[in-house]
């Protein structure tokens, strides 16, 4: 478990419309961390079939959900939205705050690219920015959060432009797919910005469907690319997306849970050939990777664990318990079975699927 969430919890704070919140709670954390888990936010985190404007729309709903919660917690102002290109335009900002009355004043933009040489990340590089400093500003974010190096890099970046224009940030509203190194860059963050500025409330961070962590290596199947491809273990996973994932069970086995959220907006076939890699990949070594170890690493724990257990290793200990002991024994029962599943015929299903869908795009 990673010692960012030792001692974490999900609560749950509740629904709006379709949209689960739950707050992670832990002593360590002085910023507020939050869980969305919607319609559909969970089929695009679940199956790489999800592309192009789809990706937007995606997450529109989930996205509405957060700032309706914010608002009826207390939150008032204006938004500044500050994209950080290609990755932030893939969340719906603009649009959300439209439908929930919250006027935008500035859209700043951040143009930050890696520099990723056979499949190892090796540099980036900000080539363009918009950004317009005033007083007392709420900017909102939306970016995919791995490593974290690329928002690092641009917070410094506007955070450093801000205070040299005279400007200054009130509080920081961040959505993301992505993972837990977003406490320590977040929570050193802020010290740093009330430092910076004086009246700095805080982050509010919005996660759709977990709280994920990278591959430090290449993981049971030999082809996970650390520091880009997202696991479970050692996150926090909505007890929606891990019931969603069971009841699609190849969902579960993909390389990660976005692949590249660029390409596959923008990039249609470079999407597909990642996607196409990794399953002809599996396929080729199918007779070499132990279907139950691989089934586990993806569940994020060794099992089969009891029901108290469980609930520790999943942060699910101060959630209602409607629900939660089927979902454990439904897990228990994967991993039971897991040593039985095929391999090569669940590689070569997906493998059809992604060339039929693909063919329309060449």
């Amino acid at each position: 478990m990673s010692s960012l969430l030792q001692g974490a919890s999900l609560q749950y704070v509740g629904l709006q419309e379709e949209t689960s919140i739950y707050g992670l709670h832990a002593p360590q954390f002085q910023n507020r961390y939050f869980i969305l888990s919607g319609p559909g936010s969970r089929p695009l985190l679940a199956f790489p079939e999800v592309i192009g404007f789809p990706c937007y729309l995606a997450l529109l709903d989930e996205t509405v959900a957060a700032l309706r919660f914010l608002l009826s917690s207390g939150m008032s102002g204006d938004f500044d939205i500050l994209t950080i290109l290609r990755g932030g335009l893939n969340y719906p900002l603009e649009e959300a705050c439209h439908r929930t009355g919250i006027r935008v004043r500035d859209m700043h933009f951040v143009s930050c690219e890696r520099i990723i040489r056979d499949h190892v990340i090796t540099g980036l590089d900000i080539k363009y920015d918009k950004l317009r400093p005033t007083p007392g500003r709420i900017l909102a974010i939306g970016d995919i959060f791995a490593t974290g190096d690329t928002l690092r890099l641009c917070l410094d970046h506007v955070v450093e432009e801000f205070h040299r224009g005279g400007g200054s940030i009130r509080r920081i509203v961040f959505f993301t797919i992505g993972g837990t190194r977003a406490f320590q860059l977040m929570e050193e963050m802020t010290a740093r910005l009330r430092e910076l500025f004086p009246g700095f409330e805080g982050f509010d961070c919005f996660f759709y469907e977990g709280i994920f962590t990278v591959y430090e290596d290449a993981g049971v199947n030999g082809i996970q690319v650390r520091d880009i491809d997202f696991g479970w273990k050692g996150g926090a996973v909505s007890p929606d997306f891990r019931r969603y994932i069971l009841n699609h069970p190849d969902a579960l086995l993909e390389k990660c849970i976005i692949y590249d959220g660029g390409a596959r907006r923008y990039e249609i076939p470079v999407h597909f050939a990642e996607v196409l890699e990794y399953w002809e990949g599996i396929l080729e070594r199918a007779d070499r990777i132990d279907p139950a170890a691989l089934v586990r690493e993806k569940l994020g724990y060794e099992g089969p664990v009891d029901f108290e257990e469980w609930l520790g290793i999943t942060h699910f200990q101060e959630l209602p318990a409607d629900g939660l002991r089927d979902l454990w024994a439904a897990e228990q029962a994967l991993i039971r079975r897991a040593g039985s599943i095929d391999l090569e015929a669940v590689a070569e299903r997906r493998i059809r699927s992604i060339r039929d869908l693909d063919s329309h795009y060449i």
